[in-house]
């Protein structure tokens, strides 16, 4: 019965903070989200889009472990190495955040360190975008 107790316990717990809930957004949803909240303009926006898209399916809890031992986390696919921090890898944690707080519904950690790592690498930086972005995006400005 103690264990019971504990189980729905922690399930409420998660449920109250956001742990557990994935978010996948639609294209129209995250560009109007990326203009009205963040200022995107509408190149930014376009690309954005596409860049989640092809990186996270547009979901907010994505993870992928890559074959150097990195993991790439959320929305954008912030990887450990050098953007964030994760408990039993070392990394640069550029951004100052836990990557943790990338896979939460709340984007605003994860379009900050996107556009930290925008600043320094541009859209280059993601090879979803290289591959199925750099030569052209959808106009999603109907959606702002």
């Amino acid at each position: 019965m103690k264990q019971i107790a504990i189980i729905v316990t922690v399930a409420i717990f998660c449920t109250v903070i956001g742990i557990g809930e994935s978010k996948t957004f639609s294209e129209c949803e995250l560009a109007k989200l990326l203009h009205r909240t963040y200022g995107f303009d509408k190149n930014k926006v376009n690309n954005f889009v596409c860049l989640a898209q092809a990186e996270s399916s547009l979901t907010t809890t994505k993870t992928h472990k890559n074959s150097n031992g990195s993991t790439d986390y959320g929305l954008f696919q912030i990887n450990n190495k050098y953007w964030c921090s994760a408990a039993g890898y070392t990394s640069g944690n550029e951004c100052k955040v836990s990557c943790a707080d990338l896979l939460t519904n709340d984007i605003t950690k994860a379009v900050n360190c996107a556009n930290k790592v925008f600043a320094r690498h541009g859209y280059s930086a993601w090879y979803g975008w290289k591959a199925k972005c750099a030569s052209g995006v959808k106009d999603l400005s109907y959606c702002m």
